[in-house]
């Protein structure tokens, strides 16, 4: 399945904007240019147009901000991949063609956010780390899944198949740390070009 062959009309690829509220995208901008730890409440709520007590009112301390943003990321990732399977045809290789292009385009068009996510986990505290890294792994399992399926169909044709789904989701999550909109490739370019790979690292060029 190619980019051209899908409906490009699928709500799952549309990125109209940036998807947070004032609060959250004002908490965005401070970690994006001075990480978790160099950024102050008082210079995002500045960002937000609020006052302190006012930041506080919507989230009562910088790590809940942090945790929210993630938890918005993560849910809105986790809900364009199942709407992208949803549409797919029935075969793994077309849900895989699916996660995998939901994956990329979240990671160009959600770049600072996903980069956001990825660094600062660090930064969260233990729990809420777990509850995070639980997301991202319902994301990883989901592909994980599609590519048992494969290999058991005879569709792909790797010896490792975890390992493969492992490597596939870390090469679109790293486009978040290099793709810029000014770049060489355009976003349907770069996303048959990244299918192109992946279906190679499962084993099927279908």
């Amino acid at each position: 399945m190619t980019v051209e062959g899908t409906q490009r009309g699928s709500s799952w690829r549309e990125y109209t904007d940036q998807g947070l509220s004032k609060v959250l995208a004002a908490a965005l901008a401070a970690f994006v240019e001075k990480g978790y730890d160099g950024a102050s409440i008082r210079e995002i709520a500045s960002r937000a147009g609020l006052s302190v007590p006012g930041l506080y009112h919507h989230y009562p301390s910088k790590q809940a901000l942090l945790v929210g943003l993630t938890n918005v990321v993560m849910r809105d990732l986790l809900d364009r991949s199942r709407a992208a399977v949803s549409e797919a045809g029935p075969t793994p290789g077309e849900r895989f063609d699916a996660v995998i292009e939901s994956l990329l385009r979240f990671h160009m068009f959600r770049r600072e956010q996903a980069f956001v996510a990825s660094r600062e986990t660090r930064s969260m505290e233990p729990e809420s780390r777990r509850a995070y890294i639980a997301l991202r792994d319902e994301q990883q399992e989901m592909l994980d899944d599609i590519v048992r399926d494969g290999v058991a169909a005879g569709h792909f044709r790797t010896p490792f198949p975890q390992d493969a789904s492992r490597a596939v989701v870390t090469m679109c999550v790293a486009v978040s740390t290099w793709y810029r909109e000014d770049g060489p490739l355009s976003p349907d370019e770069l996303v048959e070009r990244y299918l192109a790979i992946a279906r190679s690292a499962v084993g099927t060029s279908d």
